[in-house]
This record gives structure tokens, sequence and C-alpha cells, in this order.
């Protein structure tokens, strides 16, 4: 009895003092004062139970790119974190390096719903594990163009200015670069921006039908460049070296933990300290606020099959451009009711996700290459001698083996086994910006589920780029066939591959026209960060991971500086 009387006390000692700090901004952890040791004992078991468990400085939703590498910025400070992940551990087993389970069973694709604009189902190309999307991703770790921080003209319109600069974000990647094990070559790229240092690794060595690609590349007046790869190589140690430079890299799962992976790469590495917790299968709901509507008070989660809720001081959400959108409309409330942070009705709009298509090429000779994914142009990134607007990005893909061409082969290479055809293959992925219309937006339906409003824009600088690409076959000796690989989009549906998704919670410097300010806070909340691809103004022709990834440590040094 004595002791449900302190215990109940001093819960209500504890929670009037978490509103208090709430209101001053003091994020401290709660420390009782000296008492004697029995009631010492009483109340540590009542912090325990109350407070420790359910309560925290941090509360990172979703571990991918942006919440797995901020949970490691913030890990050293001794506060207390805790990361909600929906997913699980991608599970280590044989099929990881399976085509046929990989790409065309789906074996680890998600069994989302979500639904076009005309409400029409479809499965997205998503993927909701511990290190989120980057478990499946081919490590490409490009910094976005200078340029591409300025509004510029492209084929159908202009891109926004964003808020700071290339200079501001210059720091961060080439801290990126360095956690990430990103291998690379300053100044062979002509589009290369400018860097404070070298890469940490050096470039990944073509193979033998890769360098005589890019020697005939160069002999044509070309500038073919070492593309920039996230993965645990050495190659002056090769038997030593965690990556054994394979052909099931890109859009597979890495079987030894070789790929630089927010999981490998900063969620373990956080999991180290005794103040970062780690809850799987953890579905986040909504965010509760209090009356006010300026601070979020709880996180409401579904996790086997319990409703679980937690307090922190300061809330992330990382689940990715149109989950992180949606988890924001899900949270609407009195003083919400459009959706957290969401007065300005921009929430969800400006949706990107790149107009891509990844090809094949056949060589004349055999392509024995295992690692492929070494080489990339930028020559027409910023346009081309018959064409004032940029085009984007070429750059090699994982070498594809024969199951993937089991739909497209027979159309466009009448003659060729599809064991015949994976040996001649030379794959490559390209890349052109699409822009943040406001049309082009998630949404929810009467079901609470993502309704995706799509129309493509700036659809001529893909098809000129894929005109180019042909052109160059004569100078790589291929055969003049180009032929689609629609299962490295994810799906046959084109909007299905969102892989790049990214704009839906744009960051910006007047409320009326973003969600986030510049350090990725909400305008309208005083405790809610957004930090993943959602902050993106424009998207650029290049892979978002890397600009995610700096972007974390930005907004971390920005979160340390706020709770010294």
């Amino acid at each position: 009895m004595e002791l449900a009387l302190i215990l109940g006390a001093n819960a209500r000692a504890c929670a009037a003092l978490t509103l208090s700090r709430y209101q001053r901004n003091d994020f401290r952890p709660y420390r009782p004062r000296k008492r004697c040791p029995l009631l010492q004992s009483r109340l540590y078991l009542r912090e325990t139970l109350m407070c420790s468990d359910d309560h925290y400085d941090f509360i990172i939703i979703g571990s991918g790119a942006g919440g797995g590498t901020l949970a490691l910025k913030l890990a050293p400070s001794g506060k207390r974190i805790l990361i909600l992940e929906r997913g699980d551990y991608l599970p280590r087993e044989k099929q990881n390096w399976d085509p046929t389970e990989v790409f065309v069973k789906n074996r680890y694709v998600s069994k989302d719903t979500w639904y076009d604009s005309d409400g029409k189902p479809f499965q997205p190309g998503v993927h909701y594990f511990v290190g989120g999307a980057t478990k499946m991703f081919g490590a490409a770790m490009f910094r976005l163009r200078e340029r591409d921080f300025t509004a510029h003209r492209t084929a159908d319109g202009s891109t926004p200015d964003w808020p700071i600069r290339y200079d501001d974000f210059e720091p961060f990647y080439t801290q990126a670069e360095a956690l990430y094990h990103v291998h690379g070559q300053r100044g062979d790229d002509p589009t290369d921006p400018p860097a404070s240092a070298p890469y940490a690794f050096p470039p990944v060595s073509h193979e033998p039908r890769v360098q005589e690609i890019a020697d005939g590349l160069k002999r044509a007046g070309y500038r073919p460049a070492y593309a920039p790869t996230g993965i645990l190589l050495d190659e002056a140690d090769r038997p030593h070296s965690q990556c054994i430079r394979c052909n099931s890299c890109d859009g597979y799962p890495c079987l030894v933990h070789a790929k630089a992976d927010a999981e490998v790469i900063a969620v373990r590495p956080a999991l180290q300290y005794p103040n970062v917790t780690l809850k799987r299968d953890a579905h986040v709901q909504r965010l509760e606020t209090d009356a006010s509507g300026r601070t979020v008070t709880q996180v409401i989660v579904h996790r086997a099959g319990q409703r679980e809720a937690y307090t922190g001081s300061l809330i992330v959400v990382s689940c990715g451009a149109a989950n992180s959108a949606r988890l924001l409309l899900m949270s609407a409330n009195q003083k919400h009711p459009r959706g957290l942070a969401n007065g300005s009705d921009m929430v969800g709009r400006h949706f990107m996700f790149h107009n891509a298509v990844a090809l094949v090429a056949l060589s004349r000779n055999e392509n024995l290459t295992q690692f492929q994914k070494t080489l990339t142009i930028n020559d027409f990134y910023f346009g081309a001698p018959d064409y004032e607007f940029p085009l984007g990005n070429i750059q090699m893909l994982g070498k594809s083996q024969g199951p993937m061409f089991k739909e497209d082969a027979p159309r466009f290479a009448p003659g060729f086994t599809l064991d015949q055809m994976a040996r001649h293959a030379v794959d490559f992925w390209l890349t052109s910006e699409d822009l943040p219309l406001p049309q082009n937006r998630v949404s929810l339906n009467s079901g609470g589920e993502i309704q995706l409003h799509y129309e493509f824009t700036n659809v001529e600088p893909i098809n000129r780029l894929q005109r180019k690409l042909q052109s160059m076959l004569e100078h790589m000796d291929m055969h003049p066939h180009l032929i689609p690989n629609n299962l490295y989009m994810g799906k046959h549906i084109p909007i299905a591959g969102v892989a790049h998704q990214a704009g839906t919670c744009r960051f910006g410097i007047d409320p009326a026209t973003s969600v986030l300010d510049v350090n990725c806070k909400a305008h309208e909340l005083d405790n809610l960060y957004v930090v993943d691809t959602s902050f993106f103004p424009s998207i650029g022709a290049v892979n978002p991971s890397l600009t995610a990834i700096a972007n974390a440590l930005r907004v971390g040094e920005h979160l340390l500086h706020r709770v010294q």
C-alpha cells in the first residue's frame, strides 16, 4: 500500500516535470535528488517502469539512410535514443543472392498496397527492414551537383532554389563519404562539384570488359569516370576484404554484410552504445500532440499485435518520402486538421522519384564481369551540344543474369537464349530529373492507405539520354540493341519503382510554401523533425542516398547543439 502511494505520487511528479521541461525546451533526462536508500530504490523502480522505459530524449522513426545515420551521429551524446523500425532484420539466407527469388519472385519487397490516382491498387517496390531501403540499394553514392542546389530551367519548366547551398552541404558530404566507405576518384568526372578532401577510399577498379568500355569511350571523346560506390572492399588485401566483388550486389541484399548500407554502417554501431534502443516490427500509427498543437507528446505504435505509446523530447520522422507524408497526414487533430505540420497544405506534395530506365546492351564479346557497377558517364548531365536542357546521368548496373530477361528478351533479341544474353549483357541505368509539381502528391484514401497521384514530367531528356547511349554503343563494341530490364525498376508498373522517392515534406524558409525549416524541423511544431529524402525541394539526376546521409549528419549536428 505504502509502495503504491509512493509510486503514484512519483508518477505525477515525473509527468509534471516532463511537461514543464517541454514548455521551457529543457530536454535533460530526469534525475531524482538523493533520498534514503529505501525511498530511492522505490522511486527508481517507478522511474524504470513509467519514465525510463517509455520516455526518450530522441525518438527516431525509421532506420534507413536518414534515421539510421542520425542515430549513429547522436549515439555518443549519452542521450536516450529510441529507434522504431516497422520491419525486422533482413534474413541472411541463400536466397539473398538468388536472382529468381530477388527479382522475379520479389522475395524482399514489402506486401504494401498503394493506389494510383484512379484508385487502382499496385505493390510498390519498397523494403521494410532494419537499414531501410539501403538493404537493397546499389550503393551508388553521388553528390548532387553544385547547380542542383539552385533554380534552373528544364525541358518542362524549372526547379526551385534550395534554401541552403552546396557549400553548406559540402562538409557533410565529405563526412558521409568517409562513414559509408565511398570509393571514388576526384577530378575524372567533368560535373564533379568542389570537394574539401579526396575520397577516403580509392576507386573500385574496372574489370577487363568494363575497362575496354571506358577506353573506347575516351577514344571517342567522352569522359567516363569511376562511379562513387559504398562497399566494404579492400582491393589491396583481397584475402581479408569483407567485400568479395560478386555479381549479386546491386538490387540484392548482401549476404556477407559488405555493402555499406545503413544497418551495417550506422544502426549496428549505434546499438553498441547503451543509451540506444532499437524496437523492430514497430509500425508507428500516429503522432499525438499537446493541446497547443506545438509539441508531439506521444508516438503511437502497433507492435506484436499490441498498441504501445512512447514519449520523447525530440521526434524525428524518417520513414521514406511517401510513408513520412502518410504518418503526418494520419496524425491530423483539432489543431492540425489537414495533418500534422500541414497548415501550408504542402505535406505529401512535390513527390518525385526520377525519370529512370534500366537498359541492357549486348556485347559482341562475352562480358565476364562480376562486379560491374564501376563506371559512370555525366557528359550530358547539364545538357548536350544539340540540346540546351539537362539530360542526366548514365551509370552501370549490377551484372544481369538469365532469369531477369525472361519477359523482355525474346522480343528484342531473337535467337539468343537467356543464358547467352546474360553472358553478353552489359547493363546501364539512366536517370534524369522529374519536376516537383504540387499536384504530384501522396494523399490518403478512405482506408488511410497511400494514394499516389503522379503525372510524368520532363520526359524528353530521358528519351534523348537513351538515344545518346544508343549512339555510343559502337564505341563500346556492342550490338545495336538496347533491351529494357523492367525488373530493376522493381515492378512493371512505372510508378511502383519508387526507390528514389523524394520531396513530400520540402524544407524552406517560407512556412507558406514548405513543411520544414532549414534544419528540417517542422515549421508548426517545436520538437518534430523529418530526416529522409522528404526534405528535397528538387531531385537532380543522381541517386539521392548520399545527400540523405549528409543531411542526417547536418541535422544531427544541429540537434546535438540543441540538447547541450
